[in-house]
């Protein structure tokens, strides 16, 4: 059982990634999703939620306009689409269904010129 996080990488201020969080093991339908990410020297904070039943979603006002989280139960995967990166975006980003306590092990986003 296990949650693959990836499409982290170096992308230049303004441009785009698209992170991805597979299951394994478990079925994503029932649970709701997050993305955290942690920059260097800071604490672990939440980026976006999104839920089981309706597909809500939440962002945390840094990114809100910027980022898209979206879930595709029949790849049981949840997507976090990143558009107009700042460097301060740079971070470890990590998913996890905080339910069944699982994490990812994180994929690592740089922005940079």
């Amino acid at each position: 059982v296990q949650l693959q996080a990836s499409g982290g990488g170096l992308v230049e201020p303004g441009g785009s990634l698209r992170l991805s969080c597979t299951a394994s093991g478990f079925s994503l339908d029932y649970y709701a999703i997050s993305w955290f990410r942690q920059a260097p020297g800071k604490e672990r904070e939440v980026v976006s939620c999104i839920s089981s039943l309706d597909s809500a979603t939440y962002y945390t006002d840094a990114v809100t306009g910027r980022f898209s989280i979206s879930r595709d139960n029949a790849a049981n995967t949840v997507y976090l689409q990143m558009n107009g990166l700042r460097p301060e975006d740079t971070a470890v980003y990590y998913c996890t269904c905080m339910q069944l306590g699982y994490w990812g092990q994180g994929t690592q986003v740089t922005v940079s010129s």
